[in-house]
């Protein structure tokens, strides 16, 4: 937004007085910071700037702007135009960019394209025939390919041909007549090799690969397992279609955390940042949940009125019932929390079950019981009987065991019936763990009552 102010005013300025000293301006400006401040300013100043601009520039511009205003801008501007800056988009982006446009754009500016660069529109055709999601709707196809048998004189001047369209140059993919991927090459073995050796006696042979349905949290995990810049994408019949590079791998990143982030708050995923999403929206995403979690609460009213009587005989236990949910509850976001970010980086499996659950049960019983004594104590300190500090202690051990167990248990369950584990964080393992741990504070309550009223009539 401080851009947006500094720079703001002076476009406007330039491109009413003096057109030709907007590139001076914009020198020094990287394009993805002139394309925060194209966000921000009304349309009809952003389409003057980027018809202003030279085309490769402004198409670096574009590239760069949330997806929301592209859409509008193109239709500001005109096909014509828009086609002209998306066909130097990279593919995969412009894959994108394509599949956001409602039908009345969309078509019209695949067959701009089509009369602009065939082949751009062919690429784009193939990408968009996967999830976007999936390692098929991230890659894209500008890669660098040579094939095995020539040597590497002639593979640098295939190299230097194709690069100019090559997202990246970190790797070099070799493929045979069917595009069959063979191997691959780094900068330095091109650089360090004899012209005349071939590059089949240079390549290396253990290409790390993806299938194009694979879900893009996975191929996040194993790009940044293999610590890779590039991932190829290949097919079952073992054909190189695309690869996927690091960059596209971060905004997956960021994507999927903002996506957990918003789950683990009990609020369906927002597309927008904050303030561009309206209040509608927010209350769309936010009540039905909401109104789960209340209903969810009933059970805590059932739970307490199940045991009147208990409350009624004993008015201490309502006092020290906030404390003792609250334990539970703390346990139980925090084991969640352990094996949802286990769960999503791969660290747990679901066949790992058993091990959490004996590994949460020891701690559970290990922090039950510090928080018992601490409990115990409190209590006792605060002049109530020897008999209702145990049960405080008793309740806080078993009520953290079951958070810790609970809290663990749910992310794995959700897993393995397919849903996503950040869906049972905080709220919903506060609101069960409320629950059970209002029942066995007063199940523990109504049996030391009924020990002690036995005592005392015998």
């Amino acid at each position: 937004m401080r851009l947006v102010r500094l720079i703001g005013p002076e476009l406007r300025a330039l491109l009413d007085e003096s057109p030709a000293d907007l590139l001076e301006l914009l020198d020094d400006i990287h394009p993805e910071d002139i394309a925060d401040v194209l966000n921000e300013v009304d349309h009809d100043l952003a389409v003057r700037v980027l018809r202003t601009l030279p085309t490769e520039y402004s198409a670096q511009v574009f590239e760069r702007m949330e997806d929301g205003a592209r859409g509008e801008l193109a239709h500001v501007m005109g096909i014509d135009r828009a086609a002209e800056l998306a066909v130097q988009m990279d593919t995969d982006d412009l894959t994108d960019f394509v599949a956001d446009l409602p039908p009345e754009l969309s078509l019209p500016l695949i067959r701009k394209l089509e009369e602009l660069d065939a082949e751009v529109a062919t690429d784009v055709r193939g990408l968009r025939q996967w999830p976007e999601t999936s390692a098929g709707g991230l890659m894209t196809t500008d890669f660098v390919a040579v094939p095995p048998q020539i040597s590497f004189q002639q593979a640098i001047e295939m190299i230097r041909q194709q690069a100019a369209d090559a997202e990246t140059l970190d790797t070099i993919y070799v493929v045979d007549e069917g595009e069959r991927a063979r191997g691959f090459l780094r900068i330095r073995d091109v650089l360090l090799a004899e012209p005349r050796m071939l590059v089949e006696d240079v390549m290396r042979g253990n290409l790390i690969s993806v299938p194009p349905e694979m879900d893009q949290e996975e191929v996040a995990r194993t790009l940044g397992k293999y610590d890779m810049n590039t991932l190829p994408v290949i097919d079952d019949q073992g054909q190189l279609l695309g690869v996927i590079t690091a960059d596209d791998i971060l905004d997956v990143i960021a994507e999927e955390q903002s996506e957990d982030v918003h789950k683990m708050g009990a609020i369906d995923p927002l597309s927008e940042t904050y303030f561009d999403t309206s209040i509608g929206t927010f209350i769309r995403k936010r009540a039905p949940w909401l109104l789960v979690l209340f209903v969810g609460g009933f059970f805590t009213a059932t739970a307490m009125r199940r045991f009147d009587y208990v409350l009624a005989s004993v008015a201490q236990l309502s006092f020290y019932l906030p404390m003792l949910i609250s334990a539970g509850g703390n346990s139980g976001s925090q084991s969640s929390t352990l094996i949802i970010r286990g769960l999503a980086v791969g660290d747990i499996q679901i066949r790992d079950w058993l091990r959490v659950l004996s590994r949460e049960l020891l701690q559970g019983l290990v922090l039950g019981g510090l928080l018992g004594l601490v409990g115990a104590l409190r209590v006792f300190v605060g002049g109530e009987s020897q008999a209702f500090a145990l049960l405080v202690a008793l309740t806080l051990v078993c009520i953290v065991v079951m958070g810790c167990v609970v809290g663990a248990m749910m992310p794995i369950l959700l897993s393995r019936v397919g849903l996503d584990p950040a869906t049972s964080s905080t709220p919903f393992i506060a609101t069960l763990v409320d629950v059970l741990g209002i029942l066995i504070y007063l199940a523990l309550a109504s049996w030391l009552l009924q020990a002690a009223l036995g005592v005392a009539t015998g």
